[in-house]
């Protein structure tokens, strides 16, 4: 996709080009000369520098160290509340996609759901090396061990699945060292994991991730969630409220929050209930169409200025939010204690740009 950009430069010079960069940029590899990221970053940076904008997720070391800091601006990752994913579902249609997914299983010789009669744990993440999906199978197999100890007598079940992907080569190669690493060191639990790559279906994601209890995403279906501190993950989750954050890896402290979700029931409700409470609308569709309908409007107007002779200034986020950069220019700036997505990462940035200490 970036390749178009010079042909749209080259064609019509005065169309504002946006370019969305929805990827996590290792900036601190892309730095080192010679190395593999810096040479695709090169190819593909080659293109992109003709764009007048690039929207980054809000996390500052994503953005590489030859990208303009007054071009920059951060857009989080959002999702859609009413698609297949995130819709409330009643128990009938649940109860179908239940059923599908332990059809699949059994098609595929693999461990079944019991639920209701038994609660599970998911992760539903592509089968990808970043994942870490090898320590949420060391994170349950701990977890495991301190049952007994810790007074649970029926524990959950453990459920790792996502949809296949065209752009996922990794998929096979990681799914069959799950399944190793299962075998060779948990295969007294094996019975209990249930390990599946699913064809494309929103609700029987949606029905895994509501019916849990615990997951590894998916705030907004009102579940705890325990993820790492790596990415974007940290702009969402609020440590000790509706989740907890972890160094990647620590598999040891995921079975401890995992004993304490399963041993203390109010524990679990305060923090679904904040899971439910505490998405910001950022993240959904509100939020993602403000900040578009806001870069497009500013956008339109500069071409227009050009169009008819005149001279506009282009729009320079310099490491703003575009959602701040919306509500400010319409006169509704946040307020204080409203709900919004940290900005303490991108400020240090910006103070870190103007010398600020």
């Amino acid at each position: 996709m970036p390749g178009i950009i010079p042909m749209i430069k080259e064609l019509t010079p005065d169309r504002p080009v946006l370019y969305r960069s929805h990827i996590q940029i290792r900036s601190d590899l892309v730095a080192k000369e010679g190395s593999p990221q810096a040479e695709v970053w090169d190819f593909l940076w080659n293109n992109i520098k003709l764009a007048d904008s690039f929207i980054s997720h809000p996390i500052p070391e994503f953005v590489p160290y030859n990208v303009p800091h007054e071009i920059v601006g951060y857009m989080p990752a959002t999702t859609d509340w009413l698609d297949g994913l995130n819709k409330p579902m009643n128990d009938w249609d649940s109860g179908y996609y239940g059923n599908q997914y332990n059809v699949q299983c059994n098609a595929h010789q693999m461990t079944k759901l019991e639920y209701p009669r038994r609660d599970y744990i998911v992760q539903i993440a592509r089968f990808d090396p970043a994942k870490g999906i090898p320590t949420v199978i060391d994170a349950y197999g701990e977890f495991r061990k301190r049952s007994f100890a810790a007074g649970i007598d029926f524990p959950p079940q453990l459920v790792v699945a996502g949809n296949s992907s065209v752009d996922d080569p990794d998929a096979n190669m990681i799914y069959d060292q799950t399944l190793d690493q299962i075998e060779k060191k948990y295969a007294h639990l094996a019975s209990d994991i249930s390990v599946m790559r699913l064809d494309a279906n929103d609700q029987l994601l949606n029905t895994l991730i509501a019916k849990a209890k615990v997951v590894s995403e998916a705030l907004h279906a009102g579940r705890p969630v325990i993820a790492t501190l790596a990415g974007g993950i940290p702009l969402q989750v609020h440590d000790g409220v509706d989740g907890y954050l972890v160094q990647p890896g620590d598999y040891m402290q995921v079975a401890e929050h995992l004993t304490d979700l399963f041993t203390d029931e109010e524990l679990w409700r305060r923090m679904s209930q904040a899971a439910r409470d505490l998405v910001s609308d950022e993240v959904g569709t509100p939020g993602n169409a403000l900040a578009w309908y806001y870069l497009a409007s500013k956008w339109a107007a500069i071409a227009a200025i050009k169009a008819n002779g005149g001279r506009a200034n282009p729009l320079r986020p310099k490491h703003c939010w575009i959602n701040d950069m919306a509500r400010e220019e319409a006169g509704f700036p946040y307020e204080e204690g409203e709900n919004k997505l940290p900005r303490k990462y991108t400020e240090e940035k910006v103070l870190a740009i103007n010398g600020i200490k």
